[in-house]
């Protein structure tokens, strides 16, 4: 498929996805969800403390606004462990490009659930899907037992992990890994 051709089809499979889920809210343990938070994304992103790492990056990218902004977006947020093993500290103002790369590489257009999600991956016959980023990215999507996991295009893996939280803008999908590699600023 040409590459015109998948990000043509990019907003379709956003409406297809968004489409087929009902949940909304914080999913309880039996993977209901409750009504939509009046909080936006990025209100959301800074009351958790196991995102405190992302936020301190999305403050430097100065994509705060966006993420409170109309939306709806889904973020694959990175929990605070999962920058442990990046190159570099991408809040440091020498990072800010890097980092600001790094969660539009994370971000998807459309509120998506992880019902909504795990539907994609059943309706589709080679049991993954995929969705564009805000990056132009692939992120593909795939089952591994109970657990959703989501790939870069770029081989970095990840896994969907605790409660996702519907906000007033969109979804917040905590991950347990980058889905893009990192490099350092060069030493200056």
């Amino acid at each position: 498929m040409t590459r015109t051709m998948r990000w043509a089809l990019a907003p379709l499979c956003v409406m297809a996805l968004t489409a087929c889920g009902e949940g909304t809210g914080k999913a309880d343990g039996a993977g209901k969800a409750a009504a939509p938070s009046n909080r936006t994304i990025a209100a959301t992103l800074k009351d958790d403390r196991s995102f405190g790492t992302l936020e301190r990056v999305l403050d430097n990218a100065a994509l705060g606004d966006v993420l409170a902004g109309k939306g709806p977006y889904t973020v694959f947020a990175p929990l605070d462990a999962a920058f442990a093993a990046s190159a570099g500290d991408l809040g440091d103002e020498a990072m800010k490009a890097q980092g600001a790369a790094m969660l539009r590489a994370h971000i998807v257009p459309g509120a998506l659930t992880r019902a909504d999600i795990v539907a994609a991956i059943e309706r589709n016959g080679s049991g993954a899907a995929e969705m564009r980023t805000m990056a132009n990215t692939l992120l593909t999507f795939s089952k591994d037992g109970d657990s959703v996991i989501v790939s870069g295009d770029n081989g970095a893996r990840a896994r969907l992990t605790g409660d996702e939280t519907v906000a007033s803008n969109g979804v917040v999908q905590p991950v347990d890994g980058l889905l893009v590699r990192t490099t350092a600023a060069p030493a200056g």
